[in-house]
């Protein structure tokens, strides 16, 4: 990984801005045990080895799957890695998310993954989603409590709109955002822009374009080929180059993806190249509109 692409998290952790989501170390639908377990571990551990110093996971992925298989793979924990979980969705079964924002609930969660991860504080807590019954500011107001107490070091938000976010902030300091984006899911760009002139970490999920753009012989594939990538390799570059706020997370329960993925901080494109990458995309987008 390039020496020197770092980025701070509310001025108390800095990670290289590419770590790894640990989503897709579960089942089907991000559901039960993953199909191969041991894979799954050595993929964990792969990523620590490749100077990984971020891993971002989710009491529901699994639900609880992935964070009891970080612990496995990883317990007791390099001195540098920051390990980030999100509460407050809940699951009946694949692929089914139900965001409960309520602040009892919230104090659980935190409870239960402070046990699962075998910490006594975790780094890097986020709220996944905003729940329409419940105000933002009572179980942001919970986390807060939960930071006072030292079990929470640091808070981010996740599926916040830009005016979630200004909410969000007259009751917590958070120092991320994690929301879907890509070069193609442009839908969240005002809350780049905040998170870009506030000093907050953007962690952008979904990060591989599909879709026309994507096609073979399309713009992304052509462009990955003449360097010698995959699209998907380019895609977490061009979020790398996109902004300095950006803390890119691709997952996968695959070693060898992994390294595809990692390795993707190497590539160097040139301005011009991005510049007409850039332009196609943002025709797409016109387009699609």
């Amino acid at each position: 990984m390039v020496d020197g692409m770092r980025v701070s998290l509310g001025g108390q952790l800095e990670v290289r801005r590419l770590g790894f989501g640990a989503m897709r170390i579960t089942g089907p639908g991000i559901w039960g045990e993953p199909a191969d377990r041991d894979e799954a571990i050595r993929t964990l551990r792969r990523a620590v080895e490749l100077g990984v110093d971020f891993i971002d996971t989710a009491d529901s992925y699994g639900p609880f799957v992935s964070e009891d298989l970080i612990a496995e793979a990883l317990y007791p924990y390099p001195g540098n890695l920051v390990i980030a979980t999100k509460g407050g969705l809940t699951r009946s079964g694949p692929g089914q998310w139900a965001p409960v924002g309520r602040p009892e609930y919230l104090r659980q969660c935190v409870e239960m993954s402070l046990r699962r991860l075998r910490v006594d504080r975790i780094d890097l807590y986020q709220f996944h989603r905003p729940d329409q019954r419940v105000p933002i500011v009572e179980g942001l107001g919970a986390l807060r409590e939960l930071q006072e107490a030292g079990k929470i070091r640091l808070i981010g938000l996740s599926n916040f709109t830009a005016e979630q976010l200004a909410e969000a902030r007259t009751v917590v300091d958070p120092v991320s955002v994690q929301n879907r984006y890509n070069i193609v899911d442009r839908v969240q760009e005002p809350v780049l822009d905040s998170c870009e002139r506030d000093g907050i970490v953007f962690i952008p999920w979904a990060p591989i374009a599909s879709g026309q753009l994507a096609r073979a012989g399309g713009p992304l594939d052509t462009l990955a080929a003449a360097h010698g990538a995959t699209v998907s390799q380019l895609c977490i570059a061009w979020l790398l180059h996109r902004s300095p706020a950006m803390l890119a997370i691709p997952g996968t329960s695959k070693v060898a993806h992994l390294e595809q993925n990692v390795a993707a901080a190497e590539l160097s494109i040139p301005a011009e190249t991005w510049a007409k990458l850039e332009a196609d995309a943002r025709a797409h987008l016109a387009m699609a509109t």
